[in-house]
């Protein structure tokens, strides 16, 4: 371990994003759960503060026109794009994941148009988008087909409206293939829509660049927005006008303060709002991505790899089987080994300072968020890792 470790300060001291660690509030423990919610960014809780004390406080319902209450889905949105590969205009932040893979779902199919009843989905998908895919394909009347992802491009077809996959895998942290899949459905006539919440933040999206119909994600992994904090809903540019979203509301009216009666969309990436946003939350978000200023994702993607590289490498020798690929154009952000009692073992290293998580039935995680995961952590969670497996045998 100790040649590993003298590699983990190397790396270390040529770390282009290592002034990025004191961006965030951490501890002495190694933090390797940002799959599942990122460190606190240090400019969020005085940017909280002041909403609180000064935007609703002093100012109260003013702060929706002076404060930008009112367009901080779409600022936000903006903001986050370049994130994804997005051009401004495209993406709206708001509600959760769940909800926005309704719209985008449901949306889609729309899109679509009549003849195309068959609605594909990622078998190893999070259970919530399947529930939700399931839901969209009975308000529909599609049929609903689970199939690997790999197997898509194959099984997309003349009635093939749409399909919902996962960029990363959230058990095993398998990359699948965006730009192929998407390519494939569009030449079926289908659309693809992208579930980005374990790649967003981690790796190059490329949204625009691969021609994505729509896509969702949440905020609270690799982009550190916080517990609960909003998601965000990507339409492409020349859908925007035909986008149909199953949840009309008074945010996404052209005339939202008219208070009609009929509904009449407005235009572009509006068309995502269903009711008043969440304020408290996004404007803690839009703190939090701050941290991203000056940062190159295709920077953060080479030191999540090398990161990744590293603990595969330390925990080679430990008996664990990993369900992460080792090649790089199939990997995530996060190493999954196969452990028994997963849980358990989870507890103990949490218990010495290493904090991941796990999967039922028998599923480690470890998430590696470049900005703040050190080389050195990395061997230190592969050491504590292999005294604990030791010491249970």
């Amino acid at each position: 371990m100790s040649e590993l470790q003298e590699r983990a300060a190397e790396l270390d001291a040529a770390d282009p994003l290592a002034g990025k660690r004191d961006a965030f509030v951490l501890d002495d423990t190694v933090y390797l759960d940002g799959n599942s919610l990122g460190a606190l960014p240090r400019s969020v809780p005085g940017r909280v503060a002041d909403v609180i004390a000064r935007e609703w406080g002093e100012l109260r319902i003013r702060s929706w026109t002076e404060s930008g209450w009112w367009t901080a889905p779409e600022r936000i949105g903006d903001r986050a794009a370049p994130l994804i590969g997005a051009a401004p205009g495209q993406v709206v932040v708001g509600d959760s994941t769940s909800v926005n893979v309704l719209k985008a779902v449901v949306g889609a199919i729309r899109l679509a148009g009549e003849g195309r009843d068959e609605l594909l989905v990622d078998e190893s998908t999070f259970p919530t988008d399947g529930y939700i895919a399931t839901s969209a394909a009975r308000l529909t009347g599609c049929t609903l087909r689970p199939l690997a992802p790999a197997d898509i491009p194959a099984a997309a077809g003349p009635r093939t409206a749409a399909a919902l996959v996962n960029h990363v895998d959230y058990r095993s942290g398998r990359l699948h293939d965006l730009p192929g899949i998407t390519a494939a459905l569009h030449a079926a006539g289908a659309l693809a829509v992208w579930d980005l919440c374990h790649s967003a933040g981690a790796l190059p999206v490329g949204l625009d660049e691969h021609g994505v119909d729509l896509a969702v994600g949440c905020t609270y992994k690799f982009l550190n927005g916080g517990p609960g904090s909003p998601a965000y809903l990507y339409v492409r540019r020349d859908h925007q006008p035909r986008f149909d979203s199953p949840l009309p509301g008074w945010n996404s009216h052209q005339d939202p303060f008219g208070m009609r009666p009929d509904y009449e969309p407005a235009d572009g990436a509006v068309r995502g709002r269903v009711g008043t946003p969440d304020i408290l939350s996004m404007l803690a978000l839009e703190a939090a991505l701050e941290v991203w200023d000056g940062v190159d994702i295709t920077t953060v993607r080479a030191k999540s790899l090398a990161l990744t590289d590293l603990f595969l490498e330390a925990t080679a020798g430990l008996g664990l089987e990993p369900l992460t690929p080792s090649a790089h154009a199939e990997r995530g952000s996060q190493v999954a080994l196969r452990c028994p009692d997963a849980g358990k073992v989870m507890g103990e290293l949490i218990s010495r300072g290493v904090v991941g998580d796990f999967r039922e039935p028998d599923v480690l995680r470890f998430g590696f968020t470049p900005l703040y995961t050190s080389f050195t952590d990395v061997c230190r969670a592969a050491r504590v890792l292999g005294e604990v497996l030791n010491d249970r045998s």
